[in-house]
């Protein structure tokens, strides 16, 4: 099967169960939303796909290859991740620290190809004007789309986003959900991205996957998946869906 197949995936932090025999499907081309309260287990999933934590047991098939089989390198090519709340760590121009993510493709020095590639993703995502600013004189929805660009410059075929927009205005949400619906209709890669915004993921995701005590509760598309009943068992609290061009759910 081309796409990301996980079959039964557990981890555990010592005694403590995250994640309990996790099994979905995300084909190319498509976005999945991971939606549930707190401490369901969205990080950890993402964290086992990156490779940052293994799983005690299941799999994890990314186009005929089981990810817990592939060496940190080209793991490093086929996945960008990019985590809660990650900011510069020191500051250099917004084109140098895009350019150190094509690091699993060059040994001593970035070859014509890696700068080409790092200016093609500047362009595709709009940031020519903060090519060559620092990263500590850019703004926060700025900063998110740096982060994004570290990851798409790689070429990976599984992209991980966690809470991406999170702490960003209305506009530079928008921007970001749209680059990355483009980018992976556009490029066929596979977007997992975790939020706990469920309107948002109504409007961008294909498929929505909700957790709960760390398993798959319910999975599908948006429209058929996202209902009061459905809602309020794994979230606690009552809601009202609105259909109209795009869901909107609001507590009651």
């Amino acid at each position: 099967m081309a796409g990301l197949r996980i079959e039964n995936l557990s981890f555990s932090y010592g005694r403590r169960k995250i994640l309990e025999n996790v099994s979905l499907e995300a084909p190319k081309g498509k976005i999945l939303c991971l939606l549930g309260p707190n401490g369901v287990g969205k990080s950890t999933l993402l964290k086992c796909l990156a490779g940052i934590i293994r799983p005690n047991s299941g799999r994890m098939i990314l186009d005929g290859r089981d990810l817990k089989e592939v060496g940190i390198k080209d793991l490093s090519k086929l996945v960008g991740y990019v985590p809660q709340n990650i900011g510069p760590v020191f500051s250099t121009t917004v084109f140098e620290v895009i350019l150190t993510s094509r690091l699993p493709y060059f040994n001593w020095s970035p070859s014509r190809v890696d700068i080409e590639k790092t200016e093609g993703v500047i362009k595709r995502l709009g940031m020519e004007k903060l090519a060559f600013r620092y990263t500590n004189e850019i703004s926060g929805g700025e900063w998110q789309k740096v982060v994004l660009a570290m990851a798409l410059v790689k070429e990976p075929s599984l992209l991980l986003l966690d809470e991406p927009t999170s702490n960003l205005d209305l506009k530079h949400q928008v921007d970001v959900m749209g680059i990355i619906r483009e980018l992976v209709k556009n490029k066929n890669l596979i977007a997992i991205i975790t939020t706990h915004d469920i309107n948002l993921a109504s409007k961008y995701a294909d498929v929505v996957a909700l957790m709960k005590n760390g398993s798959v509760y319910a999975v599908g598309e948006p429209r058929c998946i996202l209902n009061e009943k459905i809602i309020q068992e794994v979230y606690d609290v009552k809601v009202e869906v609105i259909r109209c061009a795009s869901l909107f759910v609001s507590p009651v």
